[in-house]
């Protein structure tokens, strides 16, 4: 263990505060020690730690205590004695959901939680007793799941998921009213729950990386000012579908074949392209007289089913300018309505275009 200099240009010019990071710390010195009671911050990160030791707990007035870059596997039950501590930051470590202590939860006063870089396998339930969090960040885990108590942390307002191994959200994220960052990127989800109608605060929402094919409607009322997206299946296709790909110039020929009526038999034609031509299909766009092969635009229309539904159909158009002249959709719905829908769809265009 590198021997510690207490007059280190690296300490807080603050008689309360000491900074002896980047010493190879081991365990904490005895010249800092002497004077526990008296810190309020301490930063003991890029170290050698191991462990959070058990003399962390003489420290009692810390409202500030980083541990961030070490090695650390475990967190010693004396750190419950912290009735202070305000933020810990605990990140690019080895700790797992095991290595928490179980009464971490009687860190009320905690506002700040960073275990981003760790190896937790799940959000340990001790920190969903934390009720004055206000900052939770777990990036760049092995978590899977998150539990549902997620949702007693009502005064969240970061909430940071990103590079974990989850498929799904639960829908109790939807208590966390007064969410203003949600970042779930790199990870695998396949869904949203609508529930994320109710994070009225929300300003930023990351979600690049996953494997999102929908997304919830409801999300277009959320007043967001950054929503990413990228590498997702949902803005692929999006994409895709607007950069039409023409025509080839055997189905330009064929639809002129068909859209004029040209007789043609298999005396006239290899058997092939006879085949071919008999695949065309007709446009669904009741303005238009066009046909296609292989050529097309996928169109979703939303049709009521019993008058309390709305249904997605698939269909397809032979070419972009065909989308403009179709109605979206097949209602009794008010033109009100219809404007809000299609207000809408243009604020998500612009979104997945950047």
């Amino acid at each position: 263990m590198a021997e510690f200099d207490s007059s280190s240009e690296n300490e807080f010019n603050c008689e309360n505060a000491e900074d002896v990071s980047y010493f190879n710390l081991d365990s904490i010195p005895d010249c800092l020690l002497e004077r526990a009671r008296d810190l309020r911050a301490l930063q003991l990160n890029n170290n050698e730690f191991t462990t959070v030791p058990d003399s962390v707990g003489l420290f009692t007035k810390l409202v500030s205590l980083d541990i961030s870059y070490n090695s650390v596997k475990l967190i010693s039950d004396s750190i419950t004695q912290l009735k202070s501590l305000r933020t810990l930051i605990a990140k690019n470590n080895l700790l797992t959901s095991e290595s928490i202590p179980k009464d971490f939860g009687l860190l009320k006063s905690l506002e700040v939680v960073n275990f981003s870089c760790n190896s937790l396998e799940s959000l340990p339930p001790q920190f969903t007793e934390l009720h004055k969090l206000r900052c939770l960040y777990l990036g760049g885990n092995l978590l899977t799941s998150i539990t549902s108590a997620v949702k007693h942390l009502t005064r969240l307002e970061v909430l940071y998921l990103g590079g974990n191994q989850l498929s799904e959200i639960p829908a109790e994220v939807g208590y966390l009213h007064r969410l203003t960052s949600l970042v779930l990127c790199d990870n695998q989800l396949q869904s949203l729950p609508p529930t994320l109608i109710n994070l009225r605060h929300l300003k930023s929402l990351n979600l690049h990386n996953n494997q999102l094919s929908t997304l919830p409607p409801e999300i277009v009322a959320l007043n967001l000012i950054e929503l990413s997206l990228r590498n997702n299946p949902l803005v692929v296709r999006f994409v895709e579908d607007l950069v039409y790909i023409p025509p080839t110039l055997l189905e330009l020929a064929g639809r002129c074949m068909k859209i004029n009526r040209v007789k043609y038999s298999t005396l006239d034609l290899p058997v092939n392209l006879v085949q071919y031509l008999q695949s065309a299909q007709r446009c669904v766009n009741p303005k238009c007289k066009g046909v296609y092969f292989t050529s097309r635009i996928e169109h979703v229309k939303f049709v009521d089913f019993c008058g309390k539904y709305r249904l997605p159909l698939m269909q397809y158009l032979c070419s972009p300018k065909c989308t403009s002249s179709l109605p979206t959709v097949t209602s009794s719905a008010s033109d009100s309505e219809t404007d809000e829908e299609d207000g809408a769809r243009e604020r998500m265009r612009r979104v997945l275009l950047g």
